[in-house]
Parts: structure tokens; C-alpha cells; sequence
């Protein structure tokens, strides 16, 4: 499957920035997906820009004005769009002068980033993983999308063998996903459709066994 997505990716949009969104639940595989698609794709010949929406957290005070296990402060609060588009998904984009950054902010130490922008190549391929990218301020900054779909018993499975270092214990895991991270998903599934919206969908409820479920003609 990553061989025939990076197939259909290196040849899109040929001659200009192609930006691409992998998007799915919490824990559902997105930069797993991302990184493998990444190397496919520059084995075959263009280049490869990497990012992820953790690079454009909005401060903590941001994040947790509504609580910190509020799902309308994730789904509403937690990433600062207007960086994402004015950054990375805007010079990218048609029109724009491939100037771009990568990151904004670091969300580890609650603190922005000066880094320095970079100039795309002419033909590179943006690979952007993240939460809720093809909510609808988002939809139009993409030239294709790939959603990851899992059920919410899923997510909760795999961060359990992910997460328990960064929340300390099990059931920390259980409370920020069971209070935050699956409710906000869930608005976000009413807000925007992601699945239905995707141009490539794949069950990724087992990783190991990918099944895809839609497939640009």
C-alpha cells in the first residue's frame, strides 16, 4: 500500500509543490504512514518536505483556556491554523514563493521558534501528518489528502502502548483520551467529515493489515 500511495503521489500534480495532509484519529499511524511514504517517495525520484501540525501548537495558555481536558479546547484551541497556512501551506501552494517553515512553535517548552525559512524545490512533495487537517479552513491548502480511519477503541489501544511514558501511567492515557482526545475527534467528525472528504481512506484499525477503502480514479 505505502508503495502504490507513493506512486499516485509522485505523480500528481507534476511541475509544482504537490502539499499533501495524512490525517486520521489520535494514535491512529499517521507519521508512521508519513515517514514511510517520505522515503517511497524520494526513491522515486522527488523530493520530500516533512512536517507535522505539532509544529504550530498554539501556547499552553491557549490550549487549556477552556480546561485541559476540554474536547472543544482540542478540537478549537489547540493548533494556530493562520502559522500553519501563512508558513508552510501558502508559499507552497500556487502563486506562492516556496519560502516556507516547517515549525512555529514548540510545544514542549511553551515557546515559539525562529527558525530560518528554507526554498522548496520546484517539484518537492509536502508531508504534512497531524489531528483535524481537513477541517474546513484547512480542505482548500491541499492537493491530496489521505484520512486514517480507526474507532475510537483503537485509539485508546494503541496510545496505551504509546503514551504511558508521556502521561505518566495507564490511566492518565484513559482519562486525556476517554475526556479529551475522543470527544474532540468526535466533534471533529461532525464538524468536517473527514472520511468523506479524503481523496485516499484506509482502515488502519490494524496496522499491520491496512484495507483501503477509497482510491482517486
Amino acid at each position: 500500500m505505502v508503495g502504490a500511495l507513493a506512486d499516485l503521489l509522485v505523480g500528481s500534480y507534476p511541475g509544482r509543490v504537490l502539499r499533501v495532509a495524512v490525517d486520521g484519529p489520535d494514535a491512529a499511524g499517521k507519521t508512521t504512514l508519513a515517514d514511510e511514504l517520505a522515503g517511497g517517495i524520494a526513491d522515486r525520484g522527488r523530493p520530500v518536505i516533512r512536517a507535522s501540525v505539532d509544529g504550530f501548537h498554539q501556547p499552553r495558555a491557549v490550549r487549556r483556556r477552556r480546561g485541559s481536558l476540554s474536547p472543544q479546547g482540542y478540537f478549537l484551541d489547540a493548533f494556530d491554523y493562520t502559522a500553519l497556512r501563512r508558513l508552510l501551506l501558502d508559499p507552497l501552494g500556487p502563486g506562492g514563493d516556496r519560502r516556507y517553515r516547517t515549525a512555529a512553535f514548540d510545544f514542549h517548552h511553551d515557546c515559539p521558534l525562529d527558525g530560518s525559512t528554507r526554498e522548496a524545490p520546484a517539484e518537492a512533495v509536502l508531508l504534512v501528518d497531524g489531528v483535524f487537517l481537513l477541517r474546513d479552513e484547512l480542505r482548500g491548502c491541499w492537493d491530496r489528502t489521505v484520512f486514517l480511519q480507526i474507532s475510537p477503541a483503537a485509539s485508546l489501544r494503541q496510545a496505551l502502548d504509546r503514551d504511558v511514558a508521556l502521561f505518566g501511567s495507564p490511566a492518565a492515557v484513559r482519562e486525556r483520551y476517554q475526556t479529551r482526545y475522543l470527544p474532540g475527534q468526535e466533534l471533529y467528525r461532525a464538524a468536517a467529515a473527514p472520511a468523506d472528504h479524503a481523496d485516499v481512506l484506509i482502515d488502519h484499525e490494524r496496522p499491520q493489515a491496512p484495507h483501503v477503502l477509497r482510491w482517486p480514479t
